[in-house]
């Protein structure tokens, strides 16, 4: 099971994205750099429409993540970068080594 299997039903990670979105990418190719499994859900374009990403964290923006594995459900590309490098982080670099530098945890693009 890879990181790009976007059919994945199982995966305990569900990720509301908008396709063409560049906050959107940079938490895809995180998830792709640690080899993490995840549902990808993909939104309405229109802001007012996201009522499921509303309903899910309490917000209309994306990207949204979903955890199961640890209960948590977090918005804001940073944020989640944030989360996820120091919650898988640890677990990429022991399967191998991780090129961290190519995600920038900083400023939003």
């Amino acid at each position: 099971m890879t990181a790009s299997d976007s059919a994945v039903t199982d995966a305990p990670i569900t990720f509301y994205r908008l396709q063409g979105c560049p906050y959107c990418e940079r938490v895809a190719r995180l998830f792709e750099e640690y080899d993490l499994a995840y549902t990808s859900r993909f939104v309405e374009p229109m802001h007012s429409r996201r009522d499921v990403v509303k309903r899910v964290a309490g917000v209309r923006t994306v990207p949204v993540v979903v955890d199961e594995t640890t209960g948590i459900t977090m918005a804001e590309s940073a944020n989640i970068v944030d989360y996820l490098e120091s919650t898988y982080g640890d677990r990429a670099d022991a399967d191998g080594p991780a090129e961290t530098a190519a995600v920038d945890a900083g400023g939003e693009d």
